[in-house]
């Protein structure tokens, strides 16, 4: 395969999107069709995101291992690449001001872009799963295993066991299991009661696009792997690396599984590091235990011209997340080009929108982290960049330490590499427990450019002019 031309940085566009998942392939290539010269900024060296990641060059068979809802993301990355809107792949934006100027690097060199309408699809991150050990060698998250599965053909060798709860972990079970890799055990942490909770969402997810799917990845993994159900406490154990992951269940019982490579996961909350820095609002959601940013259903934050579309504003999968985006990308095009014909869409992406996010209400419900998982143990490690353990934590709300912000003065909690990406709920929800109130009345961490680590290097590349000393003051 030839190698993409490098596209230039335009100093300012119409519509600048950020990510390239779901939602901004959809919105870019919406907005590139209404005309606006739109820009598309995606860290990755390709298209797709997570959910697509390296799509449209996959070292794996086309229509093998992965599904077919992954292979049919090559359509939405073919048409943004062929809509006429401006593909950078290998951009890292660190910065966004409230006057939707973005702060970008590209090769070791920073540019600024000045947009008309900014679109953030950062997509979605894994949420955290501190359990006692799992910052050793061979433990490491679903989501990680399987982008080294999509963009390199790579599995894990060995005794593989997966833990933890949610849809991803039982999909990328399947694939696994289609690579031809051997799956020791699953520890299913759902809890007991879930069930229960979720009955009366369950019309939603019977009618769903997602109950199907999920019934026929489910009899796959069940008739090839052993799973044990009702785990409500993990252990990684090891000296150098993992070599084993005790477990008790509901019932009391306690039993230990020899490993090579643990996977954990739990669910998947909103990448908003970007959306917090540029100053959009974040609120506490509690069905998906979470913080999202504040928008409306079209994605328009209170800041004048910057949406946020995709997982990014909230769960709620691949199909939802590219509606998300054309929709944000609709309003982008009303306040530009109001009379452009592609605005009569809207009703057909609303409802498609509608028909995507039906029986999302009953997956989190069923599979919401238990407490236990989301608020360790007290030896356990919160922040993995600080090596804050959650006794840390609490000893110093017990001092009278507030909130996440002025936690960072104590122990240098989200100060690290990560900035919050890794600890961030786990901190909110440590000392909202510990005060007794709820995440909301705690917030999240306040977040300032750059969200990303860059070079001093990279910042001496930005033009000397007075907009670029600006821009850098403001950071």
């Amino acid at each position: 395969m030839n190698a993409r031309p490098a596209t230039p940085i335009p100093a300012a566009c119409d519509v600048a999107v950020v990510g390239a998942g779901p939602a901004g392939l959809a919105a870019a290539k919406l907005a590139a069709r209404a005309g606006l010269s739109t820009v598309l900024l995606d860290e990755n060296a390709a298209p797709g995101g997570q959910i697509y990641r390296a799509i449209t060059r996959s070292p794996l068979p086309k229509g093998a291992v992965l599904g077919a809802d992954y292979w049919s993301g090559a359509a939405l990355a073919d048409e943004m690449l062929t809509s006429g809107a401006a593909y950078v792949p290998g951009a890292t934006v660190w910065s966004l001001s409230r006057d939707r100027e973005i702060a970008v690097s590209v090769a070791g060199r920073a540019h600024l872009i000045s947009a008309k309408r900014v679109i953030l699809a950062t997509g979605a991150l894994e949420r955290p799963m501190p359990i006692p050990g799992w910052t050793l060698p061979g433990v490491m998250t679903a989501g990680g295993a399987q982008t080294l599965l999509k963009s390199s053909g790579l599995v894990p060798d060995g005794r593989l066991v997966l833990a933890g709860c949610g849809p991803l972990m039982f999909l990328l079970a399947a694939q696994l299991l289609d690579a031809g890799v051997k799956i020791t055990a699953i520890l299913d942490t759902t809890a007991p009661g879930a069930w229960r909770a979720a009955l009366p969402e369950a019309f939603g997810f019977l009618t769903s696009p997602y109950f199907r799917k999920g019934l026929t990845l489910l009899r796959k993994v069940r008739a090839n792997v052993r799973i044990l159900s009702g785990i409500t406490a993990l252990e990684a154990e090891g000296d150098s690396a993992v070599r084993a992951v005790s477990y008790t269940t509901a019932s009391g019982a306690r039993g230990r599984v020899e490993v090579d490579t643990l996977l954990l996961h739990q669910g998947v909350v909103p990448n908003l590091n970007l959306a917090n820095a540029a100053g959009i609002p974040v609120i506490w959601d509690e069905a998906q235990c979470c913080f999202r940013p504040d928008v409306d259903g079209e994605g328009t934050s209170p800041l004048e011209g910057i949406a946020v579309a995709g997982d990014g504003a909230g769960i709620g999968g691949a199909l939802g997340a590219a509606e998300r985006g054309r929709l944000a990308a609709l309003a982008a095009i009303a306040a530009l080009k109001p009379g452009a014909p592609v605005l009569a869409e809207k009703p057909k992406v609303e409802a498609a929108l509608a028909q995507a996010l039906k029986g999302r209400a009953f997956l989190d419900r069923l599979y919401r982290p238990a407490d236990g998982f989301r608020r360790p143990a007290d030896d356990t490690i919160a922040c993995r960049c600080e090596e804050v353990t959650a006794k840390q934590v609490r000893e110093t709300v017990a001092l009278g330490c507030a909130g996440p912000n002025q936690l960072k003065s104590f122990l240098r909690t989200g100060m690290g590499p990560c900035q919050g990406r890794m600890c961030g709920l786990t901190i909110s929800e440590l000392m909202a427990e510990a005060q007794g109130v709820s995440p909301a009345e705690i917030g999240h961490y306040r977040l300032r450019a750059p969200v990303k680590p860059i070079s001093v290097a990279e910042l001496a590349s930005l033009p000397r002019d007075e907009t670029a000393m600006k821009s850098v003051e403001r950071g």
